[in-house]
């Protein structure tokens, strides 16, 4: 049992406490999902059961929490990981060793245990995350979902009674987190683990869920209790059940199959009324026509190490249009966003930015018309406050003096402009990062996973601004495994495959006939004129 009792916790030098007074328990055996905004605490509550706050962060803790009948502040880290097994966001940021075996006996040699008992827990933990075909691969050449697989049972070994998941699905495609979550309900089904993890992209996880604590933030109490009953009382909730609160559904669907359902009798109205010819505008019909391409792709070829990443790519992108790059991980998408921007050279073939061949042009040409925001924000961030981010880069880009405050207010992000940058949320962070190059106000926008540890009301922050970004004639090219965030804000999906276009096309059609990139509302529905929420209230 997990016990918090009246909790508070302050981050060094922090004015508030990002813990006020919680006090929750979590039963033994139960899968518990925490949602909240960015910056809520839920990362903060997490770290709480193993430790990691204080120990590792540092700052005051106040209350009592037990976990298991233990204290993890007089507990030493060491106790605590052999109790609760902990799986960051990035898996390879806690992995030591280069091999799946050498992973997998990490932990267990660190607490000494025999080499027969090591030999026994690796096998067992290699067929419970159905892994054993990977033991004796390198763990650099595994796909995301493996990753994150390994990183699961890299923790189990030490035969924890409570595994804890900071956003393990934020950086899979679909099928490797369905893969992951399946793994993880398998554990808390037939092991009686109890799993606690946090999630933005609900509709992955919450019908897995047997209760969910809502954080609201500003050290406020938690909303505690069935999905359903908590996810009606919130602003945050995946597609299904906002269109279950739009028609009043009770209860809330948390599965396309409760919907199913609910939707019998709208599924025969819309059935009974007649189609309209539409569609999307898409590649053929969106952006500036007339003028020539933004962004020109030739028969483009990379290698790392020899192992192909793209391989013979073609496309052109007009100004004004939002596409959405698909794949799975490791299909080439980041690659590819890295080329337009000139970060990587072309091992054959070529790629034009504005008719500026990328090979031939130094970067600092490139980057004056196009900004790219990686995965990881930290890589953009180094100064002191986020308005000094800002202010950096409109001096770097000879730009007026600006201090940013309606950009910072359009991100959700008013209150930071006097925050250190890396004390924010993975999700802030992100925002601060794309603030920092929207400054510049380039005419090329490139947004690689923009909706990592994103809530869903800062993603329709995020959507208002990229389409007034768009209305202004910018140009925006998402590489996203979020297929609601592809659903509501493309006009042209391209999916990838092993390095090579599988498709490439209009939004509606790309996704209304893919069973892996279907949106939510697509899946219920198999509609071509259903994509979003929107569009069943807008036909209703």
């Amino acid at each position: 049992m997990i016990v918090f009792d009246g909790v508070t916790y302050s981050y060094p030098n922090a004015d508030e406490p990002v813990l006020r007074g919680l006090s929750l328990t979590i039963e033994d055996g139960e899968f518990v999902l925490v949602v909240g905004a960015s910056g809520s605490g839920k990362s903060t509550l997490l770290r709480c059961l193993n430790g990691l706050v204080p120990h590792f962060y540092g700052g005051t803790v106040g209350g009592s929490l037990r976990v298991q009948g233990r204290d993890p502040v007089q507990a030493s880290p060491r106790d605590m990981s052999a109790l609760v097994g902990f799986v960051f966001q990035d898996p390879e940021s806690q992995f030591v060793v280069d091999t799946v075996e050498a992973e997998l006996a990490f932990a267990m040699e660190n607490h000494n245990l025999p080499q027969s008992l090591m030999r026994k827990r690796v096998e067992e933990v290699l067929d419970q995350l159905d892994i054993a075909h990977l033991r004796n691969r390198r763990i650099s050449t595994l796909s995301g979902g493996e990753k994150q697989r390994v990183a699961i049972a890299s923790v189990l070994t030490l035969q924890p009674q409570v595994l804890v998941l900071d956003e393990p699905t934020s950086q899979l495609d679909p099928q490797a987190a369905e893969e992951v979550l399946t793994a993880l309900q398998k554990l808390n089904d037939d092991l009686g683990l109890t799993v606690v993890l946090s999630e933005h992209r609900l509709e992955r996880v919450v019908q897995y869920a047997d209760r969910v604590i809502y954080m609201p933030g500003e050290g406020q109490p938690p909303l505690v209790g069935a999905p359903a009953d908590v996810l009606a009382d919130i602003d945050l909730a995946p597609p299904l059940v906002q269109l279950g609160k739009a028609l009043g559904w009770r209860p809330l669907p948390l599965t396309l199959k409760e919907a199913r359902r609910h939707a019998r009798d709208l599924l025969q109205s819309v059935d009974a009324q007649p189609r309209k010819n539409r569609s999307d505008p898409g590649a053929s019909d969106r952006g500036d026509t007339g003028a020539s391409p933004e962004i020109v792709v030739r028969d483009l070829w990379h290698a790392y190490n020899g192992r192909p990443a793209l391989k013979g790519v073609s496309l052109a992108v007009r100004r004004g249009e939002m596409v959405a790059v698909m794949g799975r991980n490791g299909s080439g998408k980041t690659t590819l966003l890295k080329h337009m921007v000139g970060l990587l050279q072309p091992d054959r073939g070529e790629v034009r930015v504005r008719d500026m061949d990328t090979r031939r042009v130094p970067l600092e040409e490139i980057i004056g018309v196009v900004g790219y925001v990686p995965q990881n924000p930290d890589a953009l961030l180094f100064s002191d406050t986020v308005a000094d981010e800002l202010a950096f880069t409109r001096r770097s880009h000879g730009l007026p003096a600006d201090d940013g405050a309606d950009l910072l207010d359009s991100l959700g992000l008013g209150g930071c402009a006097g925050r250190y940058p890396r004390d924010l949320s993975v999700g802030e962070r992100q925002r601060v990062a794309l603030a920092s190059i929207l400054a510049a106000e380039p005419g090329i926008i490139l947004l690689d996973e923009p909706t990592r540890g994103v809530d869903y009301v800062q993603k329709q922050a995020l959507l208002r601004y990229l389409e007034a970004e768009r209305a202004r004639g910018r140009t925006v090219i998402l590489s996203t495994h979020d297929v609601e965030l592809a659903a509501a804000a493309a006009d042209r999906v391209i999916i990838l495959g092993d390095g090579e276009i599988v498709v490439d096309g209009a939004t509606r059609e790309v996704m209304t006939q893919s069973m892996v990139f279907a949106s939510q509302i697509n899946k219920l529905f198999r509609d071509d004129r259903f994509l979003t929420v929107d569009d069943v209230l807008r036909r209703l």
